[in-house]
């Protein structure tokens, strides 16, 4: 079985966070998908089969399918357009439907556009937010009061934090097994924890234990999550936002983001895609 290797979310050639996809004829099994993702070792790989006018995707962690995720489907897009061309796709996910584009840049590497799925966002409960503050060694104090704690969903749900400068997310550490249950708990696939620079520029970190992988590096679907959540609390920034993530790994990776007034509407994540060499 061939498996491309891709980075997604690169930002000037390098970083990007890596991606399995694999075409097939049928789908695997869950349970060989999960083996090759674990082989593989990267955060997600991503198992695309022909189907009517798209593609069915599923997306595999190395511990855990996942519903959705970004960073696989713009490596995703990146491999559409090397074998089939330019253009826009039609992926059919486990729930739903989405799709994503691929336009060749001046490089000749891809770069790749998804619409998420639907949005939305709600409050998370104050104990809860107690025992994840308490496990990434951070106080209530350490948070950004413009910012309430929610869970919010693109697709996959996450867990949004909002710190108050750049040193504290720096500093991110948290006890893999502890956070890996807290996860579970609440049904997140990750815990997005952000700063805020400007009206049009964030910085993130995110942890994946639920996947067994500790942070990755550009997390599209958590991306599309933040929109819909910056949406629902009515920030007053811009609607075309920049996000940088992965720069505390040594994987700089960049994620353009564009979504609508409309509540619950899609939104668009875009990055660059490279292929990794092996």
């Amino acid at each position: 079985m061939d498996i491309l290797k891709i980075a997604a979310f690169s930002y000037q050639g390098k970083g990007g966070n890596p991606a399995g996809v694999v075409f097939s004829d049928t789908m695997p099994s869950a349970e060989e998908m999960l083996k090759i993702a674990a082989d593989v070792g990267y955060s997600e790989t991503a198992f695309l089969v022909k189907q009517a006018e798209g593609w069915r995707v599923r997306y595999f962690a190395p511990e855990r399918e996942v519903p959705f995720c970004g960073h696989a489907t713009i490596a995703s897009g990146a491999a559409l357009g090397e074998h089939f061309g330019a253009g826009t796709y039609t992926l059919y996910l486990n729930q739903g439907e989405i799709s994503v584009s691929a336009e060749k840049s001046a490089d000749g590497n891809f770069t790749a556009t998804l619409q998420s799925p639907e949005t939305w966002s709600v409050d998370a409960p104050g104990e809860y937010v107690d025992k994840v503050l308490a496990a990434f060694h951070l106080e209530r104090g350490s948070l950004n009061p413009d910012f309430p704690v929610r869970f919010a969903f693109a697709g996959a749900k996450h867990l949004i934090l909002t710190v108050k400068d750049h040193k504290t997310l720096s500093e991110m550490s948290y006890p893999f097994e502890v956070v890996k249950s807290l996860m579970a708990k609440a049904d997140i696939v990750t815990i997005n924890i952000l700063w805020c620079e400007s009206q049009t520029l964030f910085h993130s970190r995110n942890a994946f234990a639920s996947g067994g992988v500790y942070e990755d590096p550009a997390t599209g679907a958590a991306a599309a999550a933040l929109a819909g959540y910056l949406r629902d609390i009515n920030w007053q920034g811009a609607k075309s936002f920049t996000i940088l993530q992965g720069e505390d790994m040594g994987m700089p990776s960049r994620l353009l983001v564009q979504y609508s007034s409309k509540t619950g509407e899609r939104v668009a994540v875009s990055g660059e895609a490279r292929y990794i060499s092996t």
